[in-house]
């Protein structure tokens, strides 16, 4: 069966394994709620995951080769038992020959890392939405120019890979401006966002969901919910694997009062 592609909302650092935050107590809930339910949203057990993390920007598209990837612990500033996290869910390996050959006919240049490690965009949201790790995962990474429409053509490249029940994945968070999360004067800002997000990704046929997403900066309130645009480009990954299939809201929350969105195509 071919499977959806998937943009989602990977928390703030290990949040889902840690207490529930006394100032707002239900921050991460509803996020974690739908992580675990992923699996129920798909056509079958995927045969491996191909995931877009925010957290990993090359040169040039660069997929993870290391044969037994350990966890990068890419935050800071957390309790020491989120540094002993484990998610041992094989490489795969196979997968990353076939995305670099898909991407090679597509005319785009990639490259491989065989010693880096599945940095917290990976591990933290699939340890809650996958937790036996029995997956294999293949990361690819964002191009450091971040430009929307590459990342919609390296997508575009890789969607028969769903034909293959293969589960493409963009791992990122629809509102990533850290200093304003703080800040009660963005909630409607980024609800306005949120809003032209949804409509943009749910409602808009799929030509023009692309060339509106590609020029997202001139959305409401753009800037002010990404004031640096890492944790939006795999989306624009998951929307060009998406080709015609029509997108739905799969989940809606709020964190420190700022919306945040899931959203699954096909």
């Amino acid at each position: 069966m071919k499977q959806p592609t998937i943009y989602f909302a990977h928390g703030g650092g290990p949040c889902f394994f840690m207490p529930p935050p006394p100032d707002e107590p239900t921050r991460w809930i509803g996020m974690e709620a739908y992580l675990r339910s992923v699996p129920s949203l798909l056509p079958q057990k995927p045969d491996a995951l191909l995931v877009i993390s925010a957290h990993w920007e090359m040169a040039k598209p660069t997929v993870l080769m290391n044969p037994k990837p350990d966890l990068l612990f890419d935050y800071s500033g957390f309790p020491p038992y989120t540094y002993q996290l484990t998610y041992p869910a094989p490489s795969a390996l196979e997968l990353g020959v076939k995305v670099r050959k898909l991407l090679v006919e597509a005319g785009i240049e990639s490259g491989e890392d065989t010693t880096r490690n599945y940095d917290h965009g990976i591990f933290v949201p699939l340890k809650v939405a996958f937790p036996d790790a029995d997956i294999p995962i293949l990361q690819l990474s964002l191009q450091a120019n971040l430009d929307p429409t590459f990342h919609i053509k390296m997508g575009k490249a890789l969607a028969s890979l769903r034909d293959e029940n293969i589960l493409i994945i963009g791992s990122g968070l629809s509102f990533h401006n850290l200093p304003a999360l703080g800040d009660p004067r963005v909630n409607a800002p980024a609800a306005a966002w949120d809003q032209w997000l949804t409509h943009t990704l749910c409602e808009e046929p799929p030509a023009d969901r692309e060339r509106d997403i590609i020029n997202w900066e001139q959305a409401p309130a753009a800037r002010i919910c990404h004031r640096e645009e890492e944790h939006l480009l795999p989306l624009m990954v998951a929307v060009g694997a998406a080709e015609n299939d029509p997108g739905h809201h799969v989940y809606g929350g709020t964190i420190w009062g700022k919306a945040v969105s899931a959203y699954h195509f096909g």
